[in-house]
């Protein structure tokens, strides 16, 4: 009997402490989650020159689709019209058609044109290496301008990189502060803004290389066609310049 009388006793004295440590146990699943937007902002400040790459990249890819295409580099309709004026011996009326057009063949048309109106006396072989000039300037200009998604897919992971050392940084700056527990809250923060970082620098840097190889495959390929084109118009060229009136400068006396 004294026993149990003391069982409850103990019981009585000992449950207001339990209930305190009850009450004072935080929950296990959090009351708030971080939004991934949250996530970022305390992700450390390389975050920001990240988020402006990553707007750089999205523009670059708009651009690159509405420019890096067929149309504007060699159309159908353009060279459809330079055959038919280059078989009528129609220079003057094919240069203010290349005005007009804005494609990359007509940019070598317009180049081969006004150089034979300058020069009047000159051969084949010379109105060629302007065509190739031009031609060489325009695939250059191509390449040059998908390059710039082969930077950033380097530059991005550099930048996860320095990210996650600060973030290492701060983990081991916390576990040798003299902070008690907190300095666990403090580490798993550093490990957390480390691994955010190296994570948007992936983020960024893959998608970017994946369209660096697209955009420079269809780069490749429309140098090819205007490659083509530019083979097509001085052929009809060499084959006016085996007729007696070889010079764009006769088409006013035909007019």
């Amino acid at each position: 009997m004294k026993i149990r009388v003391l069982l409850f006793a103990a019981l009585a004295s000992a449950s207001p402490v339990i209930a305190q440590e009850a009450t004072a146990t935080p929950p296990l699943v959090p009351e708030h989650s971080q939004t991934i937007l949250e996530t970022l902002l305390k992700a450390g400040p390389v975050m920001i020159p990240m988020v402006l790459l990553s707007i750089f990249f999205v523009m670059l890819v708009v651009v690159y689709l509405l420019t890096i295409r067929r149309g504007a580099v060699v159309s159908s309709g353009y060279m459809a019209t330079a055959d038919a004026l280059l078989r009528k011996r129609d220079y003057l009326g094919l240069l203010a058609v290349s005005n007009r057009h804005g494609e990359a063949i007509a940019r070598v048309v317009q180049k081969v044109l006004d150089f034979m109106t300058k020069n009047p006396n000159a051969d084949l072989q010379q109105v060629r290496e302007i065509a190739e000039t031009e031609g060489t300037r325009v695939a250059a200009n191509l390449n040059n301008r998908v390059i710039y998604l082969a930077d950033i897919g380097m530059i991005a992971p550099l930048l996860g990189l320095l990210g996650t050392v600060f973030g290492i940084i701060h983990s081991f700056g916390a576990l040798g502060a003299d902070i008690g527990s907190a300095r666990y809250v403090a580490l798993s923060r550093g490990i957390s803004e480390a691994l955010v970082n190296t994570a948007a620098g992936l983020a960024i840097g893959i998608p970017a290389m994946i369209f660096y190889a697209f955009f420079r495959g269809r780069a490749q390929k429309l140098i090819s066609e205007l490659e083509a084109a530019s083979t097509h118009v001085l052929a009809l060229l060499s084959l006016q310049y085996g007729r007696p009136q070889r010079t764009p400068v006769l088409i006013e006396e035909e007019l």
